[in-house]
């Protein structure tokens, strides 16, 4: 393994500016509208609401899981992270350092330490650049030079688990879909990041590869002193990877907290419904009503107040009146770390779900 990539997991990290309590990633008031546009002289006449003020942090060493229905926000939360598009308003600040600031740290910079990789495996890569090319591209782009780079890229694809003398100089369409994810993986380790957000990263694998894949990912963790962002719509993938979780829904953050309290008790009506709908094989535990009715709002005109109000059994008139912020539950039963979106009481208090 090159010298240059960390072996120690305990072996402080030079890049560590703010210290070891410093939070790694600060998100605060994430905002990002896509105007609608239509008729003669293609002028504005919506807006599509996709992150809607998502306020979080990630601490260092950690995995924050992002759960939620397709459509809201996720992927979206995690472009404007990357700055693959501009955010409207909110800031991001990584390791103390405010991103894209003149005082703090640039997006160029920024990105060398945050790294994405993204759920289709094949698109994600140059079909015309074998695997090591694809590899060693971006630290050839950062002034490494071209034997050590390559160097890299082969140590990378034995650390995934590809043996760099069958995969260096092979081509995409050549490798499966597992081996495909394995090397965008080695490539989002190029620069040595310091965070990775994984977008759905094994959505597309088979469930035997995808067991593989995740052990890969838990194993790069510790042995780099990675920090995860892990973003999924299979429930158990989640549990299993993260150490807190984020429940988002039309764009907004409904529940966070820590992964055990979240999956042990969720509060909020619309967590309690997502765990519902997994599927299980267990007979003793089948589902014999809809967990949730009714048709998702329209993002471009979303509900007033609590966005989920129009689904939501608790609703109340209030509900419709002022927007829930996120906050400990009304019977205190958390540390304060878990946090839930919603103004009725009974709602949070209602019986759990129970999971297995």
């Amino acid at each position: 393994m090159s010298a240059s990539l960390k072996q120690d997991p305990h072996s402080p990290d030079p890049r560590d500016r703010g210290g070891p309590a410093q939070p790694l990633l600060i998100v605060d008031n994430l905002r990002k509208h896509f105007p609608v546009r239509g008729g003669l002289l293609n002028r504005q006449v919506a807006t599509v609401q996709a992150v809607d003020d998502v306020s979080f942090s990630v601490r260092k060493g950690e995995t924050l899981g992002i759960v939620g229905e397709s459509g809201c926000g996720k992927s979206t939360t995690a472009r404007l992270l990357m700055r693959l598009m501009e955010p409207d308003a909110g800031s991001v600040i990584f390791d103390g350092d405010p991103v894209g600031d003149r005082r703090g740290i640039s997006v160029s910079d920024m990105r060398r330490q945050m790294q994405m990789v993204f759920q289709d495996s094949y698109t994600s890569l140059n079909p015309r650049m074998t695997m090591a090319e694809s590899i060693a591209y971006a630290p050839r782009m950062h002034g490494l030079g071209r034997r050590e780079a390559y160097d890299r890229a082969e140590d990378l694809l034995s650390r995934v688990g590809l043996n760099p003398r069958q995969y260096a100089r092979r081509y995409p369409h050549e490798l499966s879909g597992g081996q495909r994810q394995r090397v965008n993986i080695a490539r989002a380790l190029a620069l040595e990041p310091r965070l990775v957000i994984l977008d759905e990263a094994v959505a597309a694998l088979d469930k035997s590869v995808e067991a593989q894949v995740l052990n890969l990912l838990t194993d790069l963790k510790q042995s780099l002193n990675l920090t995860y962002l892990f973003i999924s719509h299979d429930l158990n993938v989640v549990e299993y990877m993260s150490d807190r979780v984020m429940v988002m829904y039309l764009g907004r953050v409904v529940e966070a907290g820590p992964v055990e309290s979240i999956y042990r008790r969720p509060r909020h009506p619309y967590t309690r419904a997502l765990f519902a709908s997994k599927p299980t094989l267990d007979p003793d535990r089948r589902t014999t009503e809809m967990p949730l009715t009714g048709d998702p709002p329209n993002p471009i005109n979303p509900p007033s107040g609590c966005r989920f109000r129009t689904r939501c059994a608790f609703a109340q008139p209030r509900c419709a009146e002022t927007l829930p912020p996120l906050a400990a539950p009304f019977d205190g039963d958390t540390d304060g770390t878990h946090v839930v979106a919603c103004h009725i009481p009974e709602a949070q208090s209602a019986m759990a779900v129970h999971h297995g």
